[in-house]
């Protein structure tokens, strides 16, 4: 694919944005042109099928997209998978599967994305959860302390993120985590939010037993509105929290006294929401498949970005943002996007507010700045002089 990679089909978005770098992917994903043709055939088909379209959305859409996210992540079910609108959804319905009777137990991090922490915060507020938070820094004994934490065992949840929301830190090694939890009723959840389609994952080895959550408003470019769980097979769960579409494979039966699930993935399913999403990101997906793009050449061309990213600042030496403020425990094992700590949240509001004025967007949350790169950016697009100018 070479250096310029795939900019020529993100033209739609990058023609809103000229003169400009970029660097927010990681925030919002700009989408390939292939998916405005997507939304357009999801209302032609809706115009051209009416109520008739759900039949076609579960028959067709629905398995397709299935298939490609299994291929993607070496899921041996496709029918495993489940979509929503928001991976909130998702929460809500595995803590809906916990213990009701006493307060549960949860591991996880401190650098968990809102979607979750902000509802834990909520639980043991309400005295309804006892939460412990591994740090993740320092982030080179992460990964021991929290294999040592579970380890302890008596968890009711193990939720941790595959690549940090605030660092951009990968974890290394899942299945040692997931395999370190001794008590086969632990329910455990991984946030692939950051990871799927940035860094090549093969969930084979851990499938039967950790569920995994991810969706499209990043890097698989179909914006925001399909999010997926990928449930282990054989799982028999119940959530508390459901929607009717969880009984679909079960509609057929007679309604008795409880509530019937379906046999597969969506016994996780909430109801009725807008599938305009699904055909964004089956669009792109489709397009990857047909023209032979690959998750590793993606992550390949942007670890090359990061690098020279990277150069140019060392370069620089701006005082203001180095390659000392980088988050970072090995670039080799990362997400796609570079973390710069800065003295606090004032100066990091200053420094990317003079930035977005030379056209350089970045977003940050706290005293974390944050560089994001993508297929849509090439070598030649890193100007960083304008950090000689501070």
């Amino acid at each position: 694919m070479g250096e310029s990679m795939l900019k020529q089909h993100y033209q739609r978005f990058l023609s809103h944005h000229q003169g400009k770098q970029h660097y927010a992917c990681h925030s919002h994903h700009f989408w390939p042109d292939i998916t405005r043709s997507a939304q357009l055939a999801y209302w032609d088909d809706s115009a051209r099928l009416a109520d008739e379209k759900w039949a076609m959305f579960f028959g067709e859409k629905v398995p397709a997209l299935q298939r490609h996210i299994a291929k993607l992540l070496s899921l041996p079910q496709a029918e495993q998978l489940v979509f929503a609108p928001n991976t909130h959804e998702f929460v809500l319905r595995l803590l809906s599967c916990l213990p009701n009777h006493r307060k549960v137990r949860i591991l996880t991090t401190d650098s968990e994305f809102h979607s979750f922490s902000r509802q834990c915060q909520r639980l043991e507020e309400a005295g309804l959860a006892e939460v412990v938070r591994v740090a993740t820094q320092p982030f080179a004994s992460f990964e021991a302390r929290l294999i040592s934490e579970a380890a302890k065992g008596g968890w009711d949840l193990l939720f941790f993120s595959q690549v940090f929301f605030n660092s951009g830190v990968a974890v290394n090694n899942l299945g040692a985590i997931v395999n370190a939890i001794p008590d086969p009723q632990t329910l455990i959840a991984i946030d692939g939010y950051h990871g799927f389609c940035a860094i090549p994952t093969d969930l084979s080895a851990i499938a039967h037993r950790a569920f995994y959550l991810a969706g499209s408003y990043k890097y698989a470019q179909g914006g925001e509105g399909c999010c997926f769980l990928a449930v282990p097979p054989d799982c028999a769960l119940r959530p508390v929290n459901t929607g009717w579409y969880a009984e679909f494979g079960a509609l057929e039966q007679r309604r008795g006294q409880t509530a019937a699930y379906a046999s597969d993935g969506m016994r996780f399913a909430g109801s009725t929401f807008d599938m305009s999403a699904l055909y964004r990101v089956l669009s792109v997906l489709d397009w990857y498949q047909r023209d032979g793009i690959t998750i590793a050449a993606i992550h390949s061309h942007v670890q090359q970005l990061q690098q020279a990213f990277l150069t140019e600042l060392d370069a620089i030496a701006s005082p203001q943002l180095n390659r000392g403020q980088l988050l970072c425990h090995d670039l080799g094992q990362h997400g796609h996007f570079l973390t710069f700590a800065l003295p606090d949240d004032a100066a990091t509001q200053r420094l990317a507010d003079f930035l977005r004025t030379q056209g350089i967007l970045t977003d940050h949350r706290g005293n974390r700045l944050r560089f994001g790169f993508a297929p849509y950016h090439e070598l030649a697009d890193i100007r960083l002089q304008a950090l000689r100018d501070l």
